[in-house]
């Protein structure tokens, strides 16, 4: 089978849901850069995919025909939080089996204020099993449920390896320290220890508020493409990233084993992790930086185990000797600050993921750069269940290092380095790669006129 490349990506800042920017424009700004990213106009396009997990039908259809009506085929898919990096997978899929060239991957999200609920009131939930099964072994409680279920399993990895809560603390203050230099984070402020383990905060067992991801609007998107159309732009290979594997699973009987780590999907993210590192030949210890499902910061410690950059039941004491930072003897874990402070948007999450470790993987992310790196890993998990595991390595087979902005601007396509600063696009940024043979203004409706006044 051929390979696949990320040819380009771009994204929105991350937002508090207040409706302050809807979807349609936030999903046209995020694929308008990584058009532009790529060198491309939507009439290189072949299939559109749109990730989402709130919106009605079609809605990939209203963002795309922004773009352009140019009758190709569009997909709107949804896989809880996994959303996003499955939208990759279904795209890598396609190119890698010779189906299409070049697909346009757009996530995005716009919420409503406050914890994850479901809108769904009138039928049975996905998670009815799992709820029950927690409810069963810890009692009913007025918290927010995910916070129950990431909850428990850090007071499982407690009790079984003896992590203690100042371990989660650290990881969320990490998370917060990293987000300072990521301009599209939606909290960019760092905590102190002591702020993050505010016992007045206290969500759910060992989860205070900031360890907790927010509920989040935005967009991010990915152009993806095969060696054949790389090849007929030579001038491009040193930005291409190589999709050098991707696992994408979904839970085993092992869920439902009365275990609140397995509860939340230990062991579909190790196996992911096993089976993507063997496609790509590499070990844990190659990855060099690691963009993962932090939603709350005792699944970041869950992780470290079942990704395998921890012996098993010791990544509290990775955390303690600063592995996962710069500086560090393991991977550097979430540089763009994670779920915990850039914020997750659901659809878009993994596409900001993408974005994240394109751009350090180039050099671009001069501000936060884990320099030499030359394979990058990307997870991404939804509960109910679904992950993927994505590894990146460079299209030239080189190691990053920092590439001054300067540089960056000449070649970007937008004038500017995108991975250290985040600016609204113009409508004439939107011109450049809409359709030249099959567009409308129509589609537009108000966007070009709300870019126009947020410029």
């Amino acid at each position: 089978m051929a390979q696949s490349y990320v040819l380009g990506v771009g994204m929105t800042q991350f937002l508090k849901p207040r409706r302050t920017r809807e979807y349609p424009e936030l999903g046209y700004e995020a694929a308008v850069k990584a058009l532009t990213d790529a060198h491309i106009t939507y009439d290189d396009v072949q299939t559109g995919v749109a990730c989402y997990c709130y919106g009605d039908t079609t809605s990939g259809q209203r963002i795309m025909y922004q773009l352009g009506m140019t009758g190709i085929p569009i997909y709107n898919t949804n896989n809880a939080c996994a959303t996003g990096s499955t939208g990759l997978h279904l795209a890598r899929t396609l190119v890698k089996g010779g189906v299409v060239d070049c697909v346009l991957v757009v996530g995005f999200e716009q919420m409503r204020p406050g914890s994850i609920k479901s809108v769904w009131d009138d039928r049975p939930s996905p998670l009815g099993p799992s709820t029950t099964l927690m409810e069963d072994n810890y009692g009913k409680h007025s918290s927010p449920r995910n916070a129950q279920y990431f909850g428990n399993a850090g007071q499982e990895y407690m009790d079984k390896y003896g992590a203690k809560a100042q371990d989660f603390g650290e990881i969320a203050r990490i998370s917060h320290s990293h987000s300072q230099r990521n301009p599209y984070a939606q909290f960019r402020t760092p905590y102190s220890l002591d702020q993050i383990l505010d016992p007045k905060t206290q969500i759910y067992g060992p989860l205070t508020k900031l360890q907790c991801s927010p509920t989040s609007d935005g967009a991010a998107a990915a152009v993806i493409v095969s060696q054949q159309f790389l090849d007929a732009r030579p001038h491009l290979k040193s930005q291409a990233i190589l999709m050098a594997s991707q696992q994408l699973m979904t839970d085993g009987p092992e869920v439902y084993s009365r275990s609140a780590i397995d509860l939340v999907g230990f062991n579909m993210s190790r196996q992911a992790a096993q089976l993507a590192m063997q496609e790509a030949g590499v070990k844990a210890k190659d990855v060099k930086v690691c963009e993962l499902h932090d939603c709350f910061s005792t699944n970041e410690l869950l992780l470290l185990d079942a990704l395998g950059f921890s012996e098993p039941g010791k990544a509290h004491e990775m955390v303690r000797r600063g592995d996962i930072t710069y500086g560090g003897r393991g991977p550097v874990i979430n540089p763009s600050g994670g779920l915990i402070s850039k914020g997750h948007p659901l659809g878009a999450t993994g596409l900001a993921q993408c974005a994240e470790l394109t751009w350090q993987l180039r050099g671009w992310a001069n501000n936060r750069l884990v320099p030499g790196t030359d394979v990058a890993l990307q997870h991404n998990l939804g509960l109910g269940g679904a992950v993927v595991v994505t590894i990146y390595k460079r299209a030239d087979g080189k190691a990053s290092k920092a590439i001054s902005s300067e540089e960056i601007s000449k070649v970007s396509g937008l004038g500017y380095n995108p991975a250290v600063e985040a600016r609204y696009i113009t409508p004439e940024d939107g011109e450049r790669v809409r359709s030249k043979t099959k567009s409308l203004d129509y589609p537009l409706l108000d966007t070009t006129e709300k870019l126009k006044a947020r410029i």
